[in-house]
C-alpha cells in the first residue's frame, strides 16, 4: 500500500485531523492507496498558496518556465516506471496505457513550453490622436484544474501545462480513484525546480468532494477552472462556476461514431474500429461508441470485427486489454447489452462478465430504441448499426448529445472529406480512428463533449485575460 499526502507549498501536508481515505484496486479489491482526505480548511490553503506564487511565477522569464517545462518532461520519462506501478494498481488498466500516458504526457509539457513565447499581444491603431492602443495578454491568477483517472497522467499534465506556461499557478484537484497517479505529478514539477505554490495537489474523499469542489471554485484567487471528467459531474462544475462568474473549460464525455462506407478499406476499418472500441477498455472520451456500416458491407465487416475481438482478452494482468474501473462500471455494461438483446439487438461476441473484467462485445442491429443507441458505454462494447445511403448515416452519427470525436471510412477521400464536415462533432478522422490525441492540436468537444479547447494557441486565450492598455503621448482634450 502507498500513502499519498496533500502537497502544498511543495511540501507533504497531511490533511486536517490526519483524515484519509482508500482508494482499492478495481479487481483485487485490496487498498493499494491510502491517500489525504483534505478538508475546505486544507482546499483554501492550497490555492492561499498558489496565490500567494503567482506574481513572481508569472513575472519569471518565459526560458525560464520553458526550462522547467521541459525538465519535468524529461523526469516523467524517468519516472514512468513508478507512475506505471501507480496506474495499473489503482485503476486496473495495462501496462501499455500507462506508457502510453505517460509519453503523450511528456509531449504536452514539451508543447507548452513552446507556447511560452506565444502569449503575446498586438498594437491597434488609435482614433485618438497622440494614443498608442495596445491589446495585452496577461495571466489570469490561480487555475483550478480537475483531472480523471482514465488516463490520470496525461490528463492530469493536460490540465496544468498551458496555465502555467501562460504564468498561471495552479491547484490540481485529484481524482478519488487515482489519487497517488495524480500526487506523482506534483512531485514531479516540485523535483523539477517549480517553485514552491505554483503547483498544488489536493485529494479529497469521495464524501466530501462537493463541499471541497464548491470551496475551491468560490475562492476568490480561483479565476479560471478547467474541467476534465463526465458531463454528467461537468454539467454541476459549470453551474458552480456561474454562480461564481468564474470562466470554465469543460472536457466532458462522448459517442464517437465510425462511419464504414461502401468503399472502405474494410480492413482497415476494422483495426481502427476494434482498436477504438476496445483500447483502455473503451473507458476514453474519444472511444469508437457506435458503428455505422453501408448496408452492402455490413456482413463482411462485422464478420471481421468478430474475429477481431474473440482475439483480445481482457484480464487482470498479462492480457492486451484490462479492467474496468469497478464492479459497478462493468454491471452497467451487462445492463445495457441485456436491454439491446432484449430489443431486437444481437449478441455477436463476448458479453461476459467476471468482477470488473468485461470481455470485448460486439453487438449488431442496435436501434435508437435501446439504451445502447444513446448511453456513452466507457466499456468495451461496440454497437454496430446499419445503413441505407449516405443521408441516414449522417442522421444516424448526428442523433447523439454528444460532440467530440468521429471518423469516416471510404476510399473516396473527398466524399469523405464532404461527409465529415456535415457530422456534428469537433473531431472528426478520415481513414483513422475516433482515438487520437497530439500535444500541438487544439483539443475540446461540442454540445454535451464541453466547451473551450486544451492545447495548442487556442488554449492561451482560454487561461490568459486579454486587456487594453493604452498610452497618451500628447495632451488630449476633452469634452468637459
Amino acid at each position: 500500500m502507498q500513502h499519498a499526502p496533500l502537497l502544498i507549498n511543495n511540501c507533504d501536508v497531511a490533511a486536517s485531523g490526519n483524515a484519509t481515505f482508500d482508494c482499492c484496486n478495481p479487481v483485487s479489491g485490496e487498498v493499494v492507496t491510502r491517500a489525504a482526505a483534505a478538508t475546505v480548511a486544507d482546499a483554501t490553503s492550497a490555492v492561499d498558496a498558489a496565490a500567494a506564487a503567482f506574481t513572481p511565477w508569472g513575472e519569471m522569464l518565459p526560458a525560464q518556465r520553458q526550462t522547467l517545462l521541459h525538465t519535468a518532461a524529461d523526469l516523467l520519462i524517468e519516472r514512468a516506471d513508478r507512475f506505471e506501478q501507480a496506474i495499473t494498481a489503482e485503476t486496473g488498466t495495462t501496462t501499455s496505457w500507462a506508457r502510453f500516458n505517460c509519453q503523450l504526457a511528456a509531449d504536452i509539457l514539451r508543447e507548452a513550453a513552446a507556447m511560452v513565447t506565444h502569449v503575446q499581444g498586438e498594437i491597434i491603431p488609435s482614433n485618438r490622436a497622440g494614443s498608442i492602443a495596445m491589446i495585452v495578454r496577461q495571466p489570469a491568477g490561480v487555475v483550478l484544474a480537475f483531472a480523471p483517472w482514465n488516463a490520470p497522467v496525461l490528463l492530469g499534465i493536460r490540465a496544468i501545462a498551458m496555465p502555467l506556461a501562460c504564468g498561471n499557478t495552479v491547484v490540481l484537484k485529484g481524482s478519488e480513484l487515482s489519487p497517488l497517479t495524480h500526487r506523482l505529478i506534483g512531485e514531479v514539477l516540485r523535483d523539477a525546480g517549480f517553485p514552491p505554490g505554483v503547483c498544488n495537489i489536493v485529494l479529497n474523499a469521495p464524501a466530501d468532494s462537493g463541499a471541497v469542489v464548491e470551496a475551491l471554485i468560490a475562492h476568490p484567487a480561483v479565476r479560471r477552472v478547467s474541467f476534465t471528467g463526465s458531463t454528467r459531474v461537468g454539467r454541476m462544475v459549470a453551474e458552480l462556476c456561474a454562480r461564481h462568474l468564474k470562466p470554465c473549460l469543460l472536457g466532458l464525455g462522448g459517442k464517437a461514431p465510425l462511419l464504414v462506407l461502401d468503399d472502405a478499406d474494410i480492413d482497415e476499418a476494422v483495426k481502427a474500429a476494434a482498436f477504438g472500441v476496445f483500447f483502455n477498455q473503451g473507458q476514453i472520451c474519444m472511444s469508437t461508441e457506435r458503428i455505422l456500416v453501408d448496408h452492402r458491407v455490413a456482413d463482411d465487416f462485422t464478420a471481421r470485427l468478430a474475429e477481431r475481438a474473440r482475439s483480445l482478452t481482457a484480464g487482470a494482468s498479462g492480457c492486451p486489454l484490462g479492467s474496468m474501473i469497478s464492479v459497478e462500471a462493468a454491471e452497467r455494461i451487462r445492463q445495457l447489452v441485456v436491454d439491446a438483446v432484449n430489443k431486437g439487438a444481437e449478441l455477436i461476441v463476448g458479453g461476459d462478465i467476471a468482477g470488473s473484467i468485461v470481455q470485448p462485445t460486439l453487438v449488431d442491429h442496435v436501434t435508437p430504441t435501446m439504451r445502447l443507441y444513446h448511453e456513452e458505454t466507457f466499456g468495451p462494447i461496440a454497437a454496430v448499426m446499419r445503413f441505407d445511403d449516405i443521408e441516414e448515416a449522417i442522421s444516424i452519427a448526428n442523433d447523439s448529445d454528444y460532440g467530440l470525436s468521429a471518423a469516416v471510412f471510404g476510399r473516396d477521400t473527398l466524399r469523405a472529406f464532404q461527409i465529415a464536415k456535415r457530422i456534428e462533432s469537433a473531431i472528426c478522422h478520415i481513414n483513422g480512428p475516433t482515438v487520437q490525441d497530439e500535444a500541438q492540436i487544439p483539443f475540446g468537444g461540442i454540445k454535451a463533449s464541453g466547451w473551450g479547447r486544451f492545447g495548442g494557441k487556442p488554449a492561451i486565450d482560454e487561461f490568459t485575460e486579454l486587456r487594453w492598455i493604452s498610452i497618451q503621448t500628447q495632451p488630449q482634450d476633452y469634452p468637459l
